[in-house]
């Protein structure tokens, strides 16, 4: 374990050398502070960092830099806290792609292109990696359509390859580009997931039953909606945001199509949100007015007026991730720099 709380340093930044936009936590218990870090260039060479921090000197160091296609639209590494699984990463781009992380290397483990029939790949908006099964990735794209991935990381003797994948469901979720996918841990975590997209709808699936969707909620304005993310402790809430919008929106599925909160102290538009992994009535939100806002919806349905803690940064915030298995811990990114920081 760390020794970090012995330190009580309540930030720690890390300087990239290009402007970082995916980043997320690893969830394995022995790699505590390790995060994975995308740039965004605009141009096809990018690279995906691993960096995380030195006990000994509370720095943090880049433990391996890869190359890959575009900028990664999203980056998760496998939610496997017990780690029985190997070491796995995810990113979306062009496609999604699996890799083997080591101490020394990262290596592609398996490319995942659901259009095989064509040279064309529709780029990939977004993904989520089922937490109540690992062997479940989605994946959101822009030509309307959800695509639930199976998994395969069976250890085979004697082939080198160990990961593969195939299409379990392709469906059309939208009628125009889908921005974000997110499977919730209703009625067992495994079958249930939502979309939201440019027709500024949130919209939610049922694996077992694809025959029909549910609209959650529609933008008033029908402006496109970039971002959803479901309530870590009650499945029954998640929010989301428009695109341009300084407001972030809750939402109650038992009670569809009327926001039970919104939250809208930012100054400029809101580029991320998190639920706090522990507490069914924390999040954080993040935007280009350069604060990381925490919030208390205990009070819903009445009107939240304030952020409980605020923090600004020297930058544009682009992302935020709060890490899963240290709930103390939030990471955000703005410009060429990630920070982590205790909460």
């Amino acid at each position: 374990t760390m020794s970090l709380h012995g330190k009580r340093k309540e930030i720690y930044k890390y300087e990239a050398p290009w402007t970082v936009y995916a980043m997320n936590w690893s969830v394995r218990p022995d790699k505590r502070f390790r995060l994975a870090l995308g740039s965004f260039v605009e141009e096809y060479n990018n690279k995906v960092q691993i960096v995380g921090l030195e006990e000994e000197s509370s720095e943090f160091v880049c433990r391996n830099t890869f190359d890959h296609p575009y900028p990664t639209t999203k980056i998760m590494w496998i939610p496997d806290t017990k780690g029985v699984y190997p070491d796995l990463l995810a990113t979306s781009g062009d496609y999604l792609r699996i890799w083997r992380v080591s101490d020394t290397e990262t290596r592609l483990e398996c490319l995942l292109n659901n259009n095989k029939n064509s040279d064309f790949c529709a780029p990939l908006t977004s993904f989520d990696w089922n937490e109540v099964d690992p062997n479940l990735l989605g994946t959101s794209s822009i030509d309307t359509t959800c695509t639930i991935w199976g998994l395969e990381t069976g250890q085979v003797l004697g082939r080198v390859n160990l990961v593969s994948g195939h299409v379990k469901t392709q469906l059309i979720a939208h009628d125009k580009e889908v921005y974000d996918i997110a499977f919730s841990r209703a009625g067992g975590g495994r079958d249930m997931f939502a979309s939201v997209g440019a027709d500024g709808s949130v919209r939610m699936f049922d694996l077992r039953h694809l025959e029909h969707s549910t609209i959650i909620y529609e933008d008033p304005q029908h402006h496109p909606l970039l971002r959803l993310c479901w309530n870590k402790q009650d499945p029954n809430y998640l929010a989301t945001m428009a695109m341009d919008g300084m407001e972030v929106v809750i939402l109650d599925v038992r009670v569809p199509c009327t926001p039970v909160a919104r939250l809208n102290n930012h100054r400029a538009c809101v580029n991320g949100i998190a639920w706090a992994p522990h507490s069914s009535c924390h999040i954080c939100t993040a935007a280009d007015d350069h604060q990381a806002l925490i919030w208390d919806i205990q009070q819903m349905p009445r009107a939240i007026e304030d952020p409980i803690l605020a923090y600004t940064a020297e930058g544009e915030i682009n992302n935020v991730q709060w890490a899963s298995t240290q709930p103390d811990w939030i990471a955000i990114c703005y410009n060429n720099c990630l920070e982590i920081l205790r909460v």
